[in-house]
């Protein structure tokens, strides 16, 4: 039975490592003038300096035959076809038909899915426009103005991300807002600034049955009706992006309000989905078309160029070179760009979820490092929180500097000294401050690795781009560990255990470990009877068909 670690490649980046640890990356650079030009690289609006890394000629040559030894040509040809590549849930992955902007047919259990993905696509144009028009209108008349999206997890991080990072594209009249965390604070916080009249709440769940969301959303629509009053039209006000319908309309949502996705699609993969309906809405439809258009034509290069030319390929074998073979433990995201300061947050899910993983595709236990720690923030407040230790700690990071080059007009001298002070860090990186061989309390020994990686502009179509470059790193790095990148059993087993212990709280809990029963019993303290939950529990089972009715007596008023 083959073992990556045993391969004849394997061991020959052990061997390359032992060979190469000492060697500075500047004297890289002496020995070769056009390594600048050798490793970078361009496709469409996204520009990639990977020179300063640790990586010989050498190594990368032998990181490549890791590549093409794996079974990526293979496995990178089913993802894009629909074939079932998602083995412990018997699922195809096919984020990538989401933005499949060509005429090929997708066929899933001998099905086309493109006409289902391009209806929807026509439903979030229809509502995108009517709500950003002013043609959809509350219970009460007036348009929209406030947008908020209820979700967790994927279903949050990336329409949160992707709408403040397109600010500038955003429609001036209509703020949006993202409530993901279960404490009921948050909720509270966002819905005492709003108006009912003029509020539109997007419930964002796969399954319809996320316990956070489920409870945001509840607490939304009775704030809703204690607001606006029992006869308001809940179905003018909620809509719905999910799998489950019949869910969606019980809870009161319209059946033609409920845009669908596909059990194919992952959570963290899903806002090129209706789950982006939040996107469509903040910058428009022809804006999230345009991100669409960027994530396709990155999979477009991602298909078709050689592995040694191919940018998704080349950033997962750096990382996996830094993992496997000198043995960093994390991986530091820090984006040169305010609008993107969400995006070390989407990255680190998109990774972290998909590469966590300890078992191989077939159930054996793994004897080698999958996914990093991703962490990050955005530059150059990091400059002034954790590059001390990135710089002269005992820690071994490789940094992913990310930034856009064109400056916002009248703060030109602002976005200068940005990208200096970017570029400066991963010089500083490199090349240290150590003077002659002893290192003192001045110091900075360098040879920290980094790459820089460069949008012309932060448009729609360079984000969705950026993007799937990641989407693509990850996915590379999976096939090559030869585990499913595409399950996350570890956060279903957190879900599963956390409603077994607000079932089981009172009459169950010794059936708990005794410190979860000692904390069980503080929480208790603070809260009324167990008898008392159960009963108003029940009483809110019944709110959905309640307001399903009211919503049906006020289709007289003025709305859509």
């Amino acid at each position: 039975m083959f073992q990556l670690t045993r391969s004849v490649t394997w061991q020959s980046l052990t061997r390359l490592y032992e060979q190469t640890a000492d060697d500075r990356i500047r004297d890289y650079f002496t020995r070769d003038p056009q390594r600048f030009e050798k490793m970078s690289l361009r496709v469409g609006g996204l520009f990639l300096d990977y020179s300063k890394h640790q990586i010989s000629d050498e190594v990368l040559d032998k990181l490549l035959e890791l590549a093409d030894h794996s079974a990526l040509v293979q496995r990178r040809a089913q993802m894009f076809s629909g074939d079932i590549i998602n083995v412990t849930e018997n699922r195809p992955v096919l984020h990538t038909a989401l933005r499949n902007l060509g005429d090929t047919p997708v066929m899933v259990d001998g099905e086309d899915v493109m006409p289902e993905i391009h209806s929807t696509r026509e439903q979030i144009r229809r509502f995108s426009d009517a709500v950003r028009s002013g043609e959809w209108k509350g219970f009460s008349g007036q348009r929209i103005r406030d947008v908020v999206n209820i979700g967790i997890g994927g279903s949050d991080l990336g329409p949160n991300m992707a709408c403040r990072a397109l600010l500038k594209q955003r429609h001036a009249d209509i703020n949006f807002h993202f409530v993901s965390n279960v404490d009921g604070a948050h909720i509270q916080k966002v819905l005492r600034r709003l108006d009912p009249a003029t509020t539109l709440f997007i419930v964002s769940t796969k399954t319809f049955s996320t316990q956070e969301t489920l409870l945001n959303a509840r607490t939304a629509r009775r704030w809703f009706l204690e607001q606006a009053g029992d006869d308001a039209d809940i179905g003018a006000h909620f809509v719905a992006a999910s799998t489950n319908r019949k869910a969606a309309m019980e809870f009161g949502i319209r059946e033609e309000n409920v845009f669908e996705f596909w059990a194919w699609v992952g959570g963290r993969y899903s806002m090129w989905s209706s789950i982006g309906l939040p996107i469509a809405l903040a910058i428009g439809f022809e804006g999230f078309i345009e991100m669409l258009q960027g994530a396709w034509e990155m999979d477009q290069h991602f298909l078709n160029a050689p592995l040694a030319e191919n940018m998704p390929v080349l950033m997962a074998l750096i990382g996996i070179w830094y993992i496997n073979f000198v043995g960093a433990e994390t991986q530091a995201i820090v984006p040169y760009d305010q609008a993107l300061h969400q995006l070390p947050a989407f990255l680190q899910q998109l990774d972290m979820e998909s590469n966590g993983k300890s078992v191989d595709i077939f159930g054996r236990p793994v004897d080698y490092k999958t996914g990093p720690i991703v962490w990050g923030q955005t530059g150059s407040n990091g400059q002034h929180a954790f590059f001390q230790l990135l710089h002269q700690g005992t820690r071994y990071v490789p940094i992913d500097f990310i930034a856009s080059l064109k400056p916002e007009p009248g703060v030109e001298d602002h976005h200068f000294a940005l990208l200096t002070n970017m570029l400066a860090q991963a010089n500083a990186f490199m090349e240290g401050s150590q003077q002659g061989g002893d290192l003192d309390p001045y110091s900075c020994p360098g040879n920290r690795p980094s790459s820089v990686l460069l949008l012309d502009e932060l448009t729609p179509g360079n984000l969705g781009a950026l993007i799937a470059l990641y989407e693509h790193k990850v996915f590379v790095q999976g096939v090559i560990w030869n585990i499913n990148s595409f399950d996350q059993w570890g956060v279903q087993l957190g879900k599963r255990i956390a409603g077994e212990i607000s079932e089981r709280i009172d009459e169950h809990s010794q059936d708990f470990d005794a410190s979860t029963q000692g904390l069980l019993g503080l929480v208790r303290g603070h809260f009324e009877p167990a008898s008392k939950s159960t009963a108003k529990a029940k009483e809110k089972t019944t709110e959905p068909a309640a307001t399903a009715k009211s919503a049906k007596t006020s289709k007289t008023r003025n709305h859509r």
